[in-house]
């Protein structure tokens, strides 16, 4: 599909029957579909679940009931890909929290609450959803395929050329390729794309065709997360902040926090590492948020009112596909979203990344200058959500426990450790210069590199050490 003509604005001249087929109808398979409608005549999008009316959570997404959040780097790219998405999203209601303004935040001490240099989004990850949806399939060229599977490609190790796929339901009729009382049917397509998520079965199907799987990369600290969603019955947390979060360390592992969603209700979110994994029973629940640094939450968790169960989820690890390198693979494949590059959900980047890769697939499909080979479309793609990999890599292979191919690091235990360790103490009490620049680092506005131009390296350097609030900042500090 990439090696033929395109029109101004890098859309395809429709009528010679291009097709394109995307696994997966999360946030990552609708951008991507809405990308490619641009280069082909038609779309489908395969989705395992019944795609739902509204926004509803769905069993396919089994991290759809925890937290999520839009970060300003994930705001911006989809504003660039659906023009207005943004207004469309406040009037969703979707809570705007300012960092570090609206938030009474812990990172290895209290962080100054000062005018606010970065703003995410906290809505239910399922009106987000449902939103993006909507825009996406008004296109007439995208139609979806629900409650559907995908169980393998066809082609041959040169070039795919299809995908099969088996409805779902019935003697098992939710497996992983086997026999099946449903008949498997073939979807012939010109390119696939693989937005199926972290579970992605793709490196088995390539390898079935006679082509190399991908190299993985895995760091996981075995972290688990439990979250409930509570109503405030009394003043709003005690303070006019919006939310709290209390970040984990190597020497602080329990995470957790208190975020807004869009019907004024709040979501709790509480986390640990392997062997130390939050319970789901209301009386565990609310005693696992007595072991944060502080115990504002747990004082707050015993007077709110919970609105649904406490719901776990466990698969937490870091996980990265190396598609973008050399190797006997097919022409006509591509690899997306958690398929591609799985985080840490601690870190808030999924959905931003998801947004950023279809950026980068439209970018590198349109860009006039270069013939966009599987291969280069796919680089661009890997590029997309390298810098989120390395914040959330980063920081898990420092924890204590972690496992995986991938935990070993030049960079961990040498100079640039150092240097990136003490811009991390020095954000927590510099507001002017380190804060804002280290948070648009980790909003993905603004690149790795940004921490290191001449003004920050001084300041992190031979900056003054202000000691960090000595109790939470429950009221934000007055400019002037």
């Amino acid at each position: 599909m990439a090696d033929h003509a395109r029109k101004e604005g890098g859309r395809r001249p429709h009528g010679d029957g291009r097709h394109a087929v995307v696994i997966g109808g999360s946030l990552a398979g609708l951008l991507a579909a809405h990308v490619l409608a641009g280069h082909a005549d038609r779309v489908s999008v395969v989705e395992r679940d019944r795609i739902p009316d509204g926004p509803e959570p769905r069993p396919g997404v089994p991290q759809g009931r925890h937290a999520h959040v839009l970060l300003e780097s994930g705001r911006l790219a989809l504003d660039s890909l659906l023009p207005g998405f943004t207004a469309e999203l406040r009037a969703a209601g979707a809570p705007r929290v300012g960092m570090p303004e609206d938030m009474v935040a812990w990172s290895g001490g209290w962080i100054r609450r000062t005018a606010p240099t970065a703003h995410i989004h906290t809505g239910s990850r399922a009106q987000l959803e449902h939103l993006v949806r909507r825009r996406v399939l008004a296109d007439p060229a995208i139609r979806t395929v629900e409650s559907t599977e995908a169980v393998g490609l066809t082609g041959d190790a040169f070039r795919v050329r299809g995908v099969l796929l088996r409805e779902r339901g019935g003697t098992n009729g939710t497996g992983g390729g086997g026999a099946s009382g449903h008949r498997q049917r073939t979807l012939a397509a010109d390119l696939v794309v693989d937005a199926s998520g972290r579970g992605s079965r793709a490196p088995r199907w390539l390898a079935a065709l006679g082509a190399e799987p991908p190299q993985e990369e895995s760091i996981d600290t075995g972290q688990a997360y439990a979250s409930r969603v509570y109503r405030d019955a009394g003043a709003h947390l005690g303070t006019e902040a919006l939310a709290y979060w209390f970040y984990p360390d190597p020497s602080q592992t329990y995470a957790g926090g208190v975020l807004p969603l869009e019907d004024g209700s709040h979501l709790v979110a509480l986390a640990g590492l392997r062997g130390q994994e939050p319970p789901t029973d209301d009386a565990g629940f609310t005693a696992f948020a007595a072991r944060l640094p502080h115990p504002l939450l747990h004082e707050w968790l015993r007077t709110a009112e919970a609105r649904t169960p406490a719901y776990g989820f466990r698969s937490t690890g870091n996980l990265r596909r190396r598609y973008d390198r050399p190797g006997r693979r097919p022409a006509g494949f591509l690899a997306t979203g958690d398929a591609l590059c799985t985080f840490n959900p601690i870190y808030g980047q999924g959905m931003s990344v998801a947004a950023m890769s279809a950026l980068a697939l439209r970018d590198a499909l349109a860009d006039p200058r270069r013939r966009p080979t599987t291969l280069r479309v796919q680089r661009a793609l890997f590029d997309a959500s390298r810098q989120a990999w390395d914040i959330s890599a980063g920081a898990d292979r420092a924890m204590p426990g972690a496992v995986g191919n991938a935990v070993a690091s030049r960079a961990a235990d040498g100079p640039v450790g150092w240097y990136l360790g003490r811009v991390q103490r020095r954000y927590v009490s510099d507001p002017v210069l380190v804060g804002p620049v280290f948070r648009s680092v980790l909003t993905l506005t603004r690149p790795l590199s940004a921490l290191f131009a001449p003004r920050v390296a001084r300041a992190v350097l031979f900056g003054p050490a202000v000691p960090p609030p000595a109790a939470p900042p429950m009221r934000a500090e007055i400019a002037g």
